[in-house]
């Protein structure tokens, strides 16, 4: 059975025995927080479990690497449309220790598209487009760094309101504890800020 035929077959039987019901909730976020994190299958439970987040608690974006790379891509646009129109009242960027990002080597990815059938021509596109593949593959060198850097890019965002706090963390995949890199409440302005 394919993997497309057994996530249907499956899904049957989830609607018809109305499995779905336990986790109905709403589109905003019952804790008010919108989540950057990594596509990392170990965080899919470990995740929403070691911050007590149940389904509906918070909005979660996340792609390789949990980084922010572009101001105006989609993962911002994730960001601001979850505080404008979703009721998120805070941003947490939550990196993780070995995350697969931190070690790609971009040349070999590049080799492994060309072993896949991508024409060398489509990749001198792609240069003469302006990408840097090389670059644009790269993931990070430290983990903290990255989630620092994510952070910035969307706390100086010129749409992001001056009182919403961005924080920075990084878990660990395997227990699932958090480390606090950037406190977010300590860069709000004074009038903004919740002691």
């Amino acid at each position: 059975m394919s993997i497309l035929q057994d996530i249907l077959t499956y899904n049957e039987e989830f609607v018809a025995n109305k499995e779905y019901e336990q986790y109905q909730t709403t589109k905003f976020p019952n804790k008010k927080l919108v989540i950057l994190s990594c596509m990392d299958t170990r965080l899919t439970e470990m995740l929403p479990r070691a911050l007590n987040l149940r389904n509906g608690d918070a909005k979660i974006v996340k792609n390789a690497g949990g980084i922010l790379t572009s101001p105006f891509g989609g993962i911002m646009r994730s960001i601001i449309v979850a505080l404008y129109e979703l009721g998120a009242q805070e941003v947490a960027v939550i990196g993780h220790h070995g995350c697969g990002m931190a070690s790609i080597n971009p040349s070999a990815t590049i080799e492994k598209m060309k072993a896949a059938g991508i024409e060398e021509q489509t990749l001198n596109v792609l240069d003469y487009s302006g990408l840097d593949l090389h670059k644009w593959l790269h993931g990070f060198d430290n983990v903290e760094e990255s989630v620092r850097g994510s952070v910035e890019i969307i706390r100086h965002h010129p749409l992001l309101p001056k009182h919403v706090p961005v924080h920075g963390l990084v878990i660990d995949p395997e227990t699932g504890k958090l480390d606090l890199v950037v406190d977010g409440y300590e860069n709000l302005p004074a009038a903004s800020r919740n002691e």
